[in-house]
């Protein structure tokens, strides 16, 4: 009995392997798969990096922050020619403190007191630049998770359909040469077509999850950017703005 059951085993239906798979399917699913691979490392290259680099900012975003509050000036850091790379909201501070120390500069050398409030609103104009730039260099590289998330599905579909298709146009051909090709003739061209659709969403799904989690954060150090422009700004009226 046991040698009868090892037969019926042996003979029952064998699951292909994805190598079995990848031969069975035709070149143009091959090559759909290979540019959803490259796709893949890219996405994740971009998500690992934004991920490092968004840390890395916000990180430097509070250290600079809690420096900055602690300054009796607000030219206090920039007159010490202080460097901070990386840092969104340093970026910010540099842009504002340059357009009011040139606005302030005295042909010997020295600073005014006060200035207008007609200095001071270009000041505001070319804070809210600063903001508006480092916004744009945080969100850079997203766009290739966009286009994963988007596209990389439709890429497996087409693939799908492409293979679908000649799997069918197999099954015609064998019919009109007399044979009667049955479902184990399809199966194997049909599973290496699904196959595109499988690699396709292999892509997108990490991408999706990578790219809701990256635009959450852009957009909280963006509020922390305007809230931080905001606050250089009321400190520079404060300490230079003439009173009428």
């Amino acid at each position: 009995m046991n040698h009868i059951a090892g037969l019926l085993a042996a003979s029952g239906p064998r699951k292909l392997s994805l190598m079995e798979i990848w031969q069975q399917a035709t070149l143009e699913a091959q090559i759909i798969i290979v540019v959803l691979m490259i796709f893949s490392v890219f996405a994740w290259s971009v998500m690992a990096s934004k991920a490092l680099q968004m840390q890395r900012a916000r990180k430097l975003n509070q250290f600079f922050e809690a420096e900055f509050r602690s300054q009796a000036s607000v030219l206090g850091i920039y007159d010490r020619k202080i460097e901070v790379e990386g840092c969104p909201l340093f970026g910010v501070y540099k842009d504002g403190c340059t357009e009011i120390d040139s606005r302030l500069k005295q042909p010997d050398g020295t600073r005014k007191p006060q200035l207008s409030l007609k200095s001071i609103e270009h000041i505001k104009r070319s804070l809210e630049g600063a903001v508006a730039r480092e916004s744009l260099r945080l969100e850079s590289g997203l766009i290739l998770l966009a286009i994963a998330v988007s596209g990389a599905p439709f890429m497996g579909l087409l693939g799908t359909v492409w293979g679908v298709m000649d799997a069918f146009g197999g099954v015609a051909k064998a019919a009109m040469m007399g044979s009667r090709p049955d479902l184990s003739f399809m199966a194997p061209g049909v599973a290496a077509a699904l196959i595109t659709t499988v690699a396709g969403l292999l892509v997108a799904i990490p991408s999706m999850f990578g790219y809701n989690w990256l635009v959450h954060h852009l957009r909280t150090q963006t509020v922390e950017l305007d809230n931080f422009a905001q606050l250089l700004a009321s400190r520079m009226e404060t300490e230079f703005l003439k009173d009428d």
